[in-house]
């Protein structure tokens, strides 16, 4: 078994890289949810525009008006699939820092267990001296009485 101390100090170790892999997974949480903010400002944006269009159509537009229209929507359509993309990429970042934590988690209960272990090993031995004292106390007790 390891000594206490190095166990400890692993302890100590795991319990820091979990925390640190927590801040960064929360950090890529908040960048997903930020994005998708951008992503539905500017679909909702594309949506109230086209509507816009739409009523002003009804009273006639001109044929340049028409082309910016166009213009228009298909940069807006750009600017969505690019934000579309940072979302998706924001969201693999989270399953793989997810991940990550998973394993620092797993590293630091095993390190949990092995001290449990090695603690429950200690206090089995300790009793176990504990007997003897007193059986080697009884018997010595035992010998002087008579």
């Amino acid at each position: 078994m390891a000594n206490p101390s190095a166990l400890h100090t692993l302890i100590e170790l795991a319990v820091k890289d979990s925390d640190d892999s927590a801040k960064r997974l929360g950090e890529a949480i908040r960048a997903v949810e930020d994005a998708e903010k951008k992503l539905n400002l500017l679909l909702g944006y594309r949506d109230e525009y086209a509507a816009r269009f739409q009523s002003s159509q009804a009273s006639g537009i001109s044929a340049m008006d028409y082309r910016n229209f166009q213009l228009f929507i298909e940069k807006l359509d750009t600017a969505i699939a690019g934000q579309q993309s940072i979302v998706d990429n924001a969201k693999s970042r989270v399953d793989s820092e997810r991940k990550s934590w998973q394993e620092c988690e797993k590293k630091r209960m095993s390190y949990g267990t092995l001290a449990s272990r090695a603690e429950t090993a200690r206090m089995h031995k300790e009793n176990k001296r504990d007997q003897k004292q007193m059986d080697e106390y009884a018997a010595r007790s035992a010998l002087y009485k008579r």
